[in-house]
């Protein structure tokens, strides 16, 4: 299956994001393939990857056909991929940390409301120290627009924990919910905006690249591109004459 062959639904591409969410930076393409494929790989239980939300999300599918749709998320913007080493690691980028970090602040207050379903009213807060702090403030953001007043004892139990710069936005948030202030939900509109904008990818195009040897600008196709990202190689230098020039130097 060709990558522009592909279709993914907004589901799709979160339960993509989400389960890369749990290696990021430490494993690769392949591994992420079998926690949506829901492989019962020894390695994959080991770091408990089936606790994932997103974990058999593809289970009817071929691990190839999973991957082909990994590479579709690299292509459009959603994925990347980073070196360590000779080891390629799956990373966000900037558009894929924006959805993945709504759904994460999404899963913190669903879970919230779960505990307070079940009358769990002063659990312990250490598991939120030292998170993403932008995810934080979302999250904090999030229930700031509820203005409900049944979240302040989780605020207060996770206030007396916290590093001064989130201390003080829990205080700001914990102090917007006693206030009488009305719901305003044009933050949450346009965020809603931004994040259906940035779901919808960036489709791969050709680069136009500058030859640092003569100076003139050649194409640097999107199949080329695919390449040197999977092999872990810099975008080339020089246009294909002067490589070619430069090859025939050191024969």
């Amino acid at each position: 299956m060709e990558s522009n062959q592909i279709s993914l639904s907004d589901s799709d591409k979160r339960a993509i994001l989400r389960a890369a969410d749990e290696i990021i930076a430490q494993g690769g393409r392949t591994l992420l393939a079998k926690i949506l494929k829901g492989s019962r790989e020894k390695k994959v239980l080991q770091l408990e990857l089936n606790k994932c939300p997103s974990y058999g999300y593809f289970r009817s599918e071929t691990l190839k056909m999973i991957l082909e749709k990994v590479d579709w998320m690299i292509d459009h913007d959603f994925l990347d991929i980073e070196y360590s080493g000779k080891l390629p690691m799956i990373v966000f980028t900037e558009r894929g940390w924006m959805i993945e970090s709504d759904l994460r602040a999404d899963e913190l207050l669903s879970e919230w409301n779960k505990w307070l379903t079940e009358g769990k009213m002063s659990p312990d807060m250490n598991y939120l120290k030292d998170r993403n702090r932008k995810m934080i403030f979302l999250f904090l953001e999030k229930v700031g627009e509820t203005r409900d007043r049944k979240y302040i004892p989780f605020l207060r139990e996770w206030e007396k924990i916290e590093y001064k710069k989130v201390k003080a936005r829990i205080r700001e948030t914990i102090t917007l919910l006693e206030s009488n202030e009305p719901a305003d939900d044009q933050s949450a509109q346009q965020r809603k905006v931004s994040i259906d904008q940035a779901l919808e990818g960036e489709a791969p195009q050709d680069l136009l690249l500058k030859c640092w040897e003569c100076g003139d600008r050649f194409i640097f196709t999107v199949g080329e591109q695919q390449f040197y990202k999977q092999k872990g190689f810099d975008y080339p230098k020089r246009c294909d004459k002067c490589r070619e020039k430069r090859d025939l130097k050191y024969w």
